[in-house]
């Protein structure tokens, strides 16, 4: 029996996906992760690195992040602490959803966790305070092909819920989108 279920398949692959949980006096227990479940949505790689993000302040955006072939990788983001606004943009050249993007709130409440394709950049915002995130990747992290679109780009016009505050030194020198920008051939 499958501990998760496909609340919303969007934007080229992007799927919402809510973690199912039992709950007794004591509390509760759930997977966080399955890759047997999850291949059913599309993950069929290994997972080859967990990482963990906290962030302190409403309002913080990271983002927006991704890899460059022949590092892209399958992101599967859940919200442990707190509440997020999360976005994914859909950067492969020739799909019928480029440069979409769309945006899903996580929450510890509703136990929901967004598995991201190859190809799209990713981010989010804090719409609260000390909020933590587990994020699975299928590929390690590799420094030179990493990558990042800015977050007020006008071309993407991301409606961000709160104004933008907390952006990295990275994250605020990411380039805008130009012209020449034809997307990531996978």
């Amino acid at each position: 029996m499958t501990r998760f279920s496909r609340i919303d398949a969007v934007l080229g692959g992007v799927i919402v996906i809510e973690r199912q949980e039992t709950s007794d006096d004591r509390g509760s227990f759930g997977r966080l992760f399955c890759q047997n479940d999850l291949k059913s949505f599309g993950w069929n790689k290994p997972v080859a690195q967990v990482n963990v993000s906290r962030t302190r302040a409403a309002g913080s955006v990271r983002g927006l992040h991704y890899q460059l072939p022949p590092h892209a990788e399958i992101k599967y983001v859940v919200c442990n602490i707190g509440k997020i606004f999360d976005v994914a943009v859909d950067l492969r050249r020739n799909s019928s959803t480029f440069l979409q993007w769309r945006g899903f709130e996580l929450s510890a409440e509703n136990r929901r966790g967004l598995m991201i394709p190859e190809g799209f950049a990713h981010g989010f915002q804090t719409l609260t305070n000390d909020v933590e995130m587990v994020y699975f990747h299928s590929a390690p992290y590799a420094k030179e092909a990493d990558s990042g679109l800015h977050v007020l780009d006008s071309r993407l016009a991301i409606r961000w819920p709160l104004p933008v505050s907390g952006l990295s030194d990275k994250d605020a020198k990411s380039a805008m989108i130009t012209e020449s920008f034809r997307g990531i051939e996978l």
